[in-house]
């Protein structure tokens, strides 16, 4: 029997070996994949879920910054230069000072192995001086600052002057600039939002570290000296509720430039504060210069003659300031100020090439001629069409007696706040003697709460008290007896009232 012969075994190559483990981990790393990616989802889905749009947005940060640190690679890079001068070295470049102002709020002096320190005085108008400290980097330093999740990264560059010059002796200093460099892809957000930031800080900056001026008008130009007034809204006298609402609007003020302009409004905003005198309301001005940093601009209204004088010296208001008007119920006749005073026989009685800053010598003008100004033309300043001659101004009234003000004053639109300074409540009293005293409770604490609260008195008649002696004992126990006398002297008016109103009533009686 014959047997066929069997097919010899078909062994496999290497090459085919190899190929099929390729394949194999081709489908594992896409099965890998496949499984990452419904992971993924599946976690931003959750996430949208169940975070809150605040901690997303700071994940959002995280990574960009990350992102721009350590995934640049090989990205364009674009560099902004900023030199210190230009138009051939004639013109100062404010943008320059501006960026080493911010950058000195940046630096770390602990990351940089060499830094410059600058300290200048500068003079004020009043001829006083003002030191300042900077800090900024050396020629060949550079520093990293991050603005909404992009990098940017700044360094301090000098360049050599013109070597011919240098070898006839003249010219050829070094020139300064710094070079603000980003990637390519943020052009946009660098020159439309992070370039305007550093100017608007820069710009905070020096209103934070100015010497505060007062000015007074004389005639028709402004006078400034410097204003010292160390109130402040921690050791201001006044009820601590009403304190936070005037802090929390001066805040939301300032924040809605955009918002005024949205709702076609000029940016300003109008205080009154009324109360008895000696309630703080001037006080309660100066703590707003302070805490604003807004020059105060004093108008005294019995020196302005006409409308059109009253209207250049508003105009010529800078923005940034305060408007302060006192006593404005004794600057205008409530019954003749709504009188029309026509504005041409006004103007022409005007040296129209006269500017703000030009000599009253010379400039008659009759009784006639003084009753010009009326308080219609301060209110078109307030909120008629010159209104909006300026920007970011507050404007502050002032009366003891409210209810001697023209209504035109108190219409809807012109004061937005109204203020009422009190009498010394036992909040306001409290802040006095922790200004005076640094004291928070005394055994003599409770009575004067009870006598405070049963007469009325001022802020001023307090600090009055407490100033007569340095020991605490002794002030509050001068003003416990300065307070009881009050009340045993106000009882005695109220009796005395009383029996002459009876007496009165007695004799009406008789007579009918």
């Amino acid at each position: 029997m014959d047997h066929l012969p069997l097919p010899a075994p078909v062994l496999s190559s290497p090459s085919q070996h190899g190929a099929g483990r390729a394949l194999d981990a081709y489908k594992t790393a896409l099965a890998t994949a496949a499984s990452a990616a419904a992971y993924a989802v599946m976690a931003r889905s959750m996430a949208r879920e169940l975070l809150p749009e605040e901690l997303r947005a700071a994940a959002r940060w995280l990574a960009a910054a990350a992102s721009a640190r350590f995934g640049r690679g090989d990205r364009e890079r674009h560099t902004i230069v900023i030199r210190r001068q230009y138009d051939t070295g004639y013109g100062e470049n404010h943008l320059f000072e501006a960026a080493r102002a911010y950058l000195a709020t940046r630096i770390d002096p602990r990351a940089m192995r060499r830094l410059c320190l600058a300290r200048s005085r500068a003079k004020e108008p009043d001829g006083c001086g003002r030191w300042s400290t900077l800090l900024c980097m050396e020629p060949g330093g550079s520093t990293v600052d991050v603005f909404d999740g992009v990098e940017f990264t700044w360094t301090s560059v000098e360049t050599g002057g013109d070597e011919k010059k240098k070898g006839k002796g003249g010219g050829g200093s070094p020139r300064e600039s710094l070079e603000l460099s980003f990637d390519a892809e943020h052009t946009d957000t660098a020159l439309e939002r992070y370039v305007p930031f550093v100017m608007s800080t820069a710009e905070e900056l020096q209103m934070r570290d100015r010497a505060l001026r007062i000015f007074m008008n004389e005639g028709r130009s402004w006078h400034g000296i410097n204003h010292q007034h160390p109130a402040t809204f921690d050791t201001l006298a006044m009820d601590p509720a009403l304190k936070d609402a005037v802090i929390a609007d001066l805040d939301r003020f300032l924040k809605r430039r955009d918002y005024y302009r949205r709702i076609g409004k000029a940016w300003k905003r109008g205080y009154l504060l009324y109360g008895p005198p000696g309630t703080g309301k001037s006080s309660l001005v100066a703590a707003m210069a302070n805490y604003l940093r807004f020059n105060l601009y004093d108008l005294d209204l019995s020196e302005v003659r006409l409308n059109s004088a009253l209207q250049k010296l508003l105009i010529h208001m800078p923005n940034k300031s305060i408007l302060v008007i006192e006593d404005i119920d004794c600057c205008f006749d409530a019954a003749a100020s709504r009188k029309d005073a026509k504005a041409p026989e006004l103007v022409d009685q005007l040296d129209p090439d006269y500017t703000s800053d030009s000599s009253d010598e010379g400039w008659q003008v009759n009784t006639q001629q003084a009753k010009g100004i009326t308080l219609s033309g301060l209110l078109n300043f307030i909120d008629g069409l010159w209104s909006t001659c300026g920007e970011e101004r507050i404007i502050v009234f002032t009366t003891n007696y409210k209810e001697r003000l023209d209504p035109a004053l108190l219409r809807p639109g012109r004061m937005d706040m109204h203020i009422y300074m009190g009498y010394c409540g036992w909040e306001a009293f409290r802040t006095l003697a922790r200004n005076y005293f640094l004291v928070d409770d005394h055994e003599l604490f409770p009575e004067i709460q009870e006598l405070l609260s049963a007469v009325d008195v001022t802020p001023a008649e307090v600090s009055e008290m407490l100033l007569r002696s340095e020991d605490v004992d002794v002030a509050l126990w001068g003003l416990r007896e300065f307070l009881r006398e009050r009340i045993r002297k106000t009882r005695k008016e109220t009796e005395k009232k009383h029996g002459a109103e009876a007496a009165e009533e007695v004799v009406a009686q008789k007579a009918v």
